[in-house]
């Protein structure tokens, strides 16, 4: 690992380098087993790679030309599964757990096969951000008197083939057909009182995505809503205009009509009048002769 950059974050693929490393080591008893879980536990919990590099810096890997951490990013992967199935080896190939735990998760590479072995202890092998050596890869599980979990992502093709005596294999993810170009995961082994578990799950992103998504289409169904809503509130004053309008349209023609009544009775009062003075004027007139 470089020394210029210890501050840098460190991710989930480089703790498992690192551990990895460690199990090499405990397999060829360069660690005793109170060293290798002391060191497992430190590679968990660190967060930057100034924190990474002493763990391994006294173990033979780190004098190998591939450093067990390497500020190397794999290149951006555009979500397919054929830029998922990648081929090589497998950046980690098995996995032990005797009275604690493992854990395989994050972007890491399954290799063809993948063997892992709990005794009173519990594993988790999670594939959904995983890339994949092969298009069929095998998960070979070994649980006594413990458990182990294997998580896929969706259109994944799951085959169970485990043996359970007092003990169990989940085959409820078998029949569901995979997608084209999906890898095929096939899970076998052996349980003695305990299990194998197979979970099909989406990620954390994809799960928020997801969330987002459904979030977004009730802000705009409630958006349409609103518009529907304020469309039928318009459509209801425009009536109410209409409707008032007509009244005072009626209420106008009705003044009209009563107007034109008064000044139809006032001009035939006014002639009656103009005649009753005319014929005064004539009575008058004659009595004067």
């Amino acid at each position: 690992m470089t020394d210029d950059a210890p501050e840098l974050r460190a991710s989930d693929a480089d703790r498992e380098r690192v551990a990895e490393v460690l199990r090499d080591a405990l397999a060829e008893g360069r660690l005793d087993m109170a060293e290798f879980e002391e060191r497992l536990e430190a590679t968990y919990q660190a967060r930057t790679y100034g924190e990474l590099a002493p763990i391994t810096r006294d173990l033979p890997a780190q004098r190998t030309a591939e450093p067990a951490v390497s500020l190397r990013k794999q290149p951006p992967r555009d979500g397919s599964w054929a830029s998922r199935i990648i081929g090589g080896e497998g950046s980690s190939s098995w996995a032990v757990a005797i009275m604690s735990g493992f854990q395989r998760k994050g972007a890491w590479t399954v290799p063809k096969r993948f063997n892992s072995f709990v005794f009173w202890g519990g594993g988790e092998i999670d594939l959904r951000e995983a890339n994949f050596a092969d298009h069929e890869v095998e998960i070979n599980c070994v649980a006594i008197m413990g458990g182990m979990q294997v998580i896929v992502p969706p259109g994944v093709e799951v085959v169970v083939r485990g043996i359970g005596i007092m003990g169990g294999f989940d085959h409820r993810e078998e029949g569901v057909p995979g997608e084209p170009g999906a890898p095929r995961v096939i899970v076998n082994g052996f349980a003695f009182w305990g299990g194998v578990g197979v979970e099909r799950k989406l990620t954390r992103a994809e799960r928020l995505r997801l969330k987002e998504e459904r979030r977004q289409e009730k802000l705009e169904r409630r958006a349409e809503r609103r518009e529907l809503h304020a469309a039928r509130r318009q459509e209801r004053w425009e009536r109410h205009e209409d409707a008032v309008q007509r009244h005072l349209d009626r209420h106008e023609e009705a003044l009209e009509r009563h107007r034109e009544r008064h000044e139809e009775r006032w001009e035939q009062h006014r002639d009656r009048w103009e005649e009753r003075r005319a014929r005064h004027r004539d009575r008058r007139g004659r009595r004067g002769l």
